[in-house]
């Protein structure tokens, strides 16, 4: 069968394109935005790859076309679709119907950390024995892809609460049924699509009432958002983490690189691993307490997070050039920056830290955000901001009133020079965008050198 993707360089259209080659079909693909991690993935598995939304892909005509949620009405593409009556389907519904029936499905939801999260559990699984297939939006480093069939029943989904497609608007994560499911937390997100908090919240409690009775719902403690989803009904078990809950994490280091694991009250096991972070012990948590749902001992659990080795562009150092680390990291939202600085602040101590954030996501873009900026950033020594002029509000006035040292550019080319003119050996830059941010590292890396 030919399958054709409209929108197949997204994180969550790209792992369907990689799934669907492996289960024997022709893939062809096109987007406005062809780059890497997803660009050099498709590549290397022989999926072709077209630039823009010319109707010309579609001929001759595919036997099905998968519509990314990213494209709308009077897309050239979409719009010949429509006309020529060619068969099509959303990506979630895609996967639902050719991958996800029959299986444990096991999906990891919430405003922060699922990619992490749900490669955490792939990789716990993997190290089990367990052989999983998983869809991650992201590139989980202890397997190199993004997705994968795998060999048993078991299937991890990182579970988005983003809308399915131009013609279904029901988050992603309704589709997908998940015996056991992780909801890591609640905050406003997605301004484009949500009015507000309310309207998330509704949709995760579309997902708890897909969950059957012999599933497991774990969520944290501290969330009062979700707390009020599980209000609304729910008919499955519950497991707690964080404080008060039945899992809980004792720190043996302040920046979370090193824990202790309880489970009602005894210990479970230990963690050493590189990543720091209370969000990451918090999502370690989940973690081990969905793994143990398909069975595998906490302990187990415990050892295979000592060796995780994290997510593609989660705080992935990508260079160090001259004694200066830089690091590429996706935080897209303030409490995303704000927990990835406090991890890292906690590992480096006194060192110098520089963060360059890029507002690129959608919410960022429409001021959704701005206002919980200037104290995201307050671990940081010197804050870089790109100011791109297209962006729509005042950036440069939101983070005037910033404690922080805070320049705001036009350029990449202004930030360069910027971060070269102030760091110093033992500096760590953390570049932080959802996007390619015009390859910024690589630039940044090669300036430094000079």
């Amino acid at each position: 069968m030919h399958i054709h993707i409209l929108g197949i360089c997204g994180t969550f259209m790209g792992s369907l394109a990689v799934l669907a080659k492996e289960l024997g079909h022709r893939v062809t693909g096109s987007d406005a935005n062809v780059y890497p991690p997803m660009s050099t993935q498709l590549q290397a598995q022989g999926i072709e790859l077209m630039q823009g939304y010319d109707p010309a892909h579609l001929e001759p005509a595919p036997d099905l076309v998968v519509v990314g949620n990213a494209l709308s009405r009077g897309n050239p593409a979409v719009e010949y679709v429509l006309n020529k009556g060619l068969p099509y389907v959303s990506g979630p519904q895609w996967l639902a119907d050719h991958v996800l029936q029959g299986r444990w499905v096991l999906a990891a939801a919430g405003t922060h950390g699922k990619t992490t999260t749900s490669s955490m559990l792939a990789w716990v699984l993997e190290h089990a024995g367990m052989s999983p297939g998983f869809l991650i939006g992201g590139v989980p480093q202890n397997f190199g892809v993004s997705a994968r069939l795998g060999g048993t029943p078991f299937f991890v989904v990182e579970a988005d609460e983003y809308d399915s497609a131009f013609f279904d608007k029901r988050s992603k994560f309704v589709h997908y049924h998940p015996r056991t499911a992780i909801l890591n937390n609640l905050e406003f997100d997605h301004a484009d699509i949500f009015p507000d908090l309310a309207a998330i919240e509704r949709q995760f409690h579309h997902l708890v009432r897909t969950i059957p009775g012999e599933g497991l719902v774990i969520h944290p403690t501290s969330e009062t958002a979700l707390k009020r989803v599980i209000d609304m009904g729910c008919w499955t078990s519950v497991q707690t983490t964080g404080e008060g809950g039945q899992w809980q994490a004792r720190l043996l280091s302040d920046d979370g690189s090193h824990f202790e694991v309880l489970f009602d009250g005894k210990a479970q096991g230990t963690v050493d691993w590189e990543l720091t972070g209370q969000h990451n012990v918090a999502n370690a948590l989940a973690c081990l307490a969905a793994a143990r749902h398909v069975g595998v001992v906490p302990e187990l659990g415990c050892a295979a997070l000592s060796a995780f080795k994290s997510v593609k562009r989660r705080m992935e150092k990508v260079a160090e050039v001259q004694g200066v680390t830089i690091y590429d990291d996706f935080a897209h939202h303030p409490t995303a920056i704000a927990t990835t600085l406090d991890g890292l602040r906690k590992r480096v101590g006194d060192a110098k830290v520089i963060a360059v954030v890029e507002p690129r996501s959608n919410s960022m873009k429409l001021g959704a955000h701005r206002d919980g900026l200037p104290e995201s950033v307050v671990q940081a020594d010197n804050v870089f901001w790109y100011a791109p002029p297209n962006l729509g509000w005042d950036l440069a006035a939101t983070v005037a009133s910033s404690t922080v040292p805070t320049q705001v550019c036009d350029s990449l080319e202004a930030i360069i020079e910027g971060v070269k003119a102030i760091a110093t050996p033992g500096t760590q830059v953390v570049v932080m965008s959802n996007g390619g941010f015009g390859g910024l590292h690589g630039k940044l890396a090669k300036a430094l050198e000079g």
